[in-house]
């Protein structure tokens, strides 16, 4: 009797990527996602015998029974059983749990993987099945167990001693260590006042009343200092020692700098792009990475993976994208564009080198081209991504510089400037930058001996400022630069930072909170393994070593844990009568039923108004943002809310007594015709209009003196 076609079953994490697989597979194959992880550690109990080599007592998640039955009923009528989850430790973990759940043999060839969710790239992982690593399956476990030690161990200890409901994390803690110790640097930091001198100078023939800018650069020969000017008495001397000086050219340096493209994106550096240029947040950054990984269904092509594997931190291209590019380039730009010889990218010492640099699965597809098939979100990171790609493997850009040597007196000016004689890569993308540094202008035609006329001269103040709180872009750049987690773990890592109340936001940087100052302070003074960045990046190294074989998982969580149990148990006895009271942020809006002054405390839900005499006084309040302006309505302060959807809304303090709501945000404005405070609507139809709905002034927005 004939057998039958062969029946295959490919198990992936999620039903998107599912989706993509089945459509290059065919028939013979049923795709499947196990929705993430299928088994973890109890959250009862800490589920590890550290006794015995830290043997880890995983359970199969309660709600993810009904997945795991589909996929115990598809496993026993299949042939073949393909475990094809992210291609990384996460990923080899996961389909390592798949294996026990259904009694798969480690040593079968049963385990694929996919760069890329296109036909080619699909074809190519399931032509090269292989076993699983248990290397990379011990380097997650040895992770998994040392974040429950950390977090399991650790949280009753703060429970008694700080505040009930703490959990510590062994990255996460020396996150908030960094944030906090760079505002200890702020508030230490004692401002320096320094001047500087700078005149504005034009050919003699210009008509143009801006001129240039040249800076104050030595006097009588010597280079000043940066800082030399302490006081405005110091400049006002310069000032007048310029009095009525003629401003000569007496050198000038001319040459050719050229500027390379940036490389194409890791996960660092992709999350940190997206957060300068388009204000994503890094968990927002992953999800629509991910999505863009795992497929969107396009009009010509059907589901197909836009972006190869996400989480990487090599700059590796392949041949074959880096000649797509290539002929994109020229048949767009020409080609002057392309460069002398193919680029490539040298990856840092010790970054994991088993993906491609984050890349298009297709260079040929534009952004402008999928646009209609994509979110707003998906297109904004999938153009990033593209346009930083192409760029990398265009040519320099090209730049004439010019530098000239101004002499007034017994001073010596400098000014700078440069003009574009290739755009090169920069027609298309130029790499975002942390900070503001100072930029270059053009200047005009000059000439040695040229006399330039004096269009004003200031002296100007300045003070030294702090260095600047961390922003998550800044904060993942320091994060990577020290060793600390990897690129998959920098999105969690900061949203449980602030979802647990150690760090908030202040626009866009990252401050930490009085619980998140307090905490560091004791994990510091009785647990400075544990936040110290050297050995939490000496942790890192030691997990990279378990996943390449070259070191054992128990041996390296012996290291850790030896120390850290008698660490613990002289912390506990130090502490035995202490406790660490988080102080409460005074306001000024009185408790109406007492009479005190209430103060700000951090819920489930975020942070609320309290009075501090509870628990005789019971009272609370939410704390909602105040804005401009008065309600139209009793005069009462408006603020912002959130819906239950947590959309944006303006509504009365006096709430629910006076009803007035708007969804438009006041502005500091109030009313020509009626006197009450003006709305502005933003996108299409915007305008500034009246919050009184008897009212009917409205202007556009474009009217609107700033």
């Amino acid at each position: 009797m004939a057998k039958g076609p062969m029946h295959n079953l490919v198990i992936v994490e999620s039903p998107a990527k599912a989706k993509t697989i089945k459509k290059y597979l065919g028939k013979n194959y049923e795709v499947m996602a196990s929705m993430g992880h299928v088994r973890d550690l109890p959250k009862s109990t800490l589920g590890v015998d550290v006794e015995h080599d830290f043997t880890p007592k995983y359970l199969n998640i309660r709600k993810q029974s009904e997945t795991i039955k589909g996929l115990q009923a598809a496993a026993k009528k299949s042939d073949k059983i393909y475990l094809a989850t992210d291609p990384d430790r996460e990923g080899e973990a996961i389909s390592w749990h798949l294996a026990n759940i259904l009694k798969l043999s480690t040593d079968d060839a049963n385990r694929v993987t996919f760069n890329e969710i296109t036909k080619s790239g699909v074809k190519e992982g399931m032509s090269h099945p292989r076993k699983l690593d248990m290397d990379l399956v011990n380097a997650q476990q040895a992770r998994r167990i040392l974040d429950r030690i950390v977090g399991y161990k650790l949280s009753p200890f703060l429970w008694k001693k700080v505040r009930p409901g703490l959990s510590p994390g062994r990255v996460q803690s020396v996150t908030v260590r960094m944030i906090v110790d760079r505002e200890e640097e702020i508030r230490a930091f004692v401002s320096e006042e320094y001047w500087s001198v700078e005149a504005r100078l034009a050919p003699q023939t210009s008509k143009s009343k801006k001129g240039f800018i040249a800076k104050l650069y030595g006097v009588d020969g010597k280079k000043l200092d940066g800082m030399a000017l302490k006081t405005k008495d110091d400049a006002d001397r310069i000032l007048a020692m310029l009095q009525g000086a003629e401003y000569q050219v007496t050198g000038l340096k001319k040459g050719v700098r050229k500027r390379s493209p940036a490389p194409p994106f890791t996960t660092s550096t992709l999350q940190q792009e997206a957060s300068r240029k388009l204000g994503f947040q890094s968990k927002r950054t992953m999800s629509v990475a991910q999505n863009l990984y795992e497929g969107v269904e396009l009009p010509t092509l059907g589901a197909v993976g836009l972006i190869t594997y996400m989480r990487t931190d090599s700059l590796r291209v392949s041949d074959e994208a880096r000649a797509a590019a290539s002929s994109y380039i020229e048949g767009n730009y020409g080609k002057d564009y392309l460069p002398a010889s193919p680029r490539v990218y040298k990856t840092r010492a010790g970054a994991q080198d088993a993906h491609e640099a984050i890349r298009p699965t297709m260079p040929e597809l534009s952004p402008a081209e999928v646009k209609e098939s994509l979110t707003p979100d998906q297109y904004k990171l999938y153009k990033l991504i593209w346009e930083r790609f192409i760029a990398s493997q265009m040519a320099d850009a090209v730049y004439d510089t010019v530098t000239a040597d101004i002499t007034a007196g017994r001073c010596l000016f400098k000014a700078s400037g440069f003009s574009v004689k290739f755009d090169g890569f920069t027609v298309l993308y130029v790499e975002g930058k942390d900070t503001d540094e100072a930029r270059e202008g053009t200047l005009p035609a000059m000439e040695k001996g040229d006399i330039l006329k004096l269009l004003e001269l200031t002296g100007n103040q300045h003070f030294t400022q702090p260095p600047a709180r961390y922003t998550e872009a800044s904060l993942i750049k320091t994060l990577e630069e020290n060793g600390i987690g990897r690129p998959s773990t920098y999105a969690p890592t900061i949203s449980t930072i602030l979802a647990r109340g150690y760090v908030e936001r202040e626009g866009k940087a990252l401050k930490p909170t009085q619980l998140g100052e307090i905490t560091t302070q004791l994990m510091t003074e009785h647990f400075a393994q544990v936040v110290d960045p050297g050995f939490t990046a000496k942790m890192e190294g030691d997990l990279d070593l378990v996943g390449e074989g070259k070191k054992s998982w128990v041996q390296t969580l012996h290291e850790f844990y030896d120390d850290f149990s008698g660490t613990l148990s002289k912390a506990e006895e130090d502490m035995k009568d202490v406790f660490m009271k988080v102080p409460d942020e005074e306001t000024d809006i009185v408790c109406e039923k007492c009479g005190r002054k209430m103060v700000i405390k951090t819920g489930r839900y975020g942070k609320f108004l309290a009075c501090p005499g509870f628990p005789e006084c019971r009272n609370t309040k939410t704390l909602a943002p105040e804005m401009p302006g008065e309600c139209p309505k009793c005069g009462g302060k408006i603020l912002e809310k959130k819906s239950r959807k947590g959309k944006k809304f303006y509504g009365c303090e006096h709430n629910p007594t006076c009803d007035f709501m708007s969804w438009d945000p006041p502005i500091d404005e109030k009313c020509p015709k009626c006197g009450k405070t003006l709305l502005k609507k933003a996108g299409r139809g915007a305008k500034i209009y009246c919050s009184n709905a008897e009212c009917d002034y409205e202007r556009p927005v474009d009217k609107e003196k700033e």
